[in-house]
């Protein structure tokens, strides 16, 4: 009966251990619904922005350490001239290089304009794992194709200012400047976000 009962029960450990491995090796999002999600108009310019750099959709690891590897991707320091980049939980600090230069140098210009002061990057490259890992926290992250997964996108916190989270009327003036600044130059598309307390850049193809 001992002997049956091992029988038994060797096909049931047997499906279960490949059934859960099955599940770590699935990505954490579906693709298919991912696709279906249509941008807003203002958002659209973004994707399209993004889609310029002939940077594939990024779903995993692995596709990010391919552009590594290829010198399509550039690391980001994590402290510039009038910039300092956060702990980054659910994202990668990488980007096209044109994207990297226009960071840094908004991240001059904005030091110019209010005499050593910094502000804050909050986010940057993004996969669809990373993102599906940040919906799970937050809620209001993108259910669609972020610009963020291209490699050329940056969120930068209109509430962090040299390192300090505090609302800070004068300094995000003096951000938004530089903002409108390269945006009516023709070299980026920017959104304030509400939810996320910051501003949302891409970095078009100029």
């Amino acid at each position: 009966m001992r002997k049956f009962f091992c029988v038994a029960l060797l096909p049931f450990m047997y499906s279960f251990y490949y059934s859960q491995k099955a599940k770590k090796t699935l990505p954490c999002y579906d693709l298919e619904s991912v696709l279906k999600v249509e941008p807003t108009p203002l958002y659209k310019a973004h994707l399209d922005a993004s889609k310029s750099f002939g940077v594939k959709l990024l779903k995993d690891s692995k596709t990010v350490q391919k552009y590594i590897s290829s010198g399509k991707f550039h690391k980001i320091k994590k402290t510039g001239k009038g910039y300092r980049i956060q702990k980054l939980d659910y994202s990668r600090a990488y980007m096209v290089s044109k994207a990297k230069a226009t960071l840094e140098k908004m991240g001059s210009r904005f030091s110019k304009e209010t005499k050593g002061h910094t502000f804050t990057v909050s986010s940057i490259t993004r996969t669809l794992e990373d993102q599906c890992r940040l919906r799970r926290v937050n809620s209001n992250a993108s259910l669609g194709i972020s610009s963020h997964n291209y490699g050329n996108s940056f969120d930068i916190s209109y509430i962090r200012f040299n390192d300090v989270l505090k609302y800070n009327p004068k300094m995000e003036v003096a951000l938004e400047k530089v903002l409108k600044y390269y945006a009516d130059a023709g070299r980026i598309y920017y959104i304030k976000e509400r939810q996320q307390s910051c501003y949302h850049i891409t970095v078009r193809n100029y």
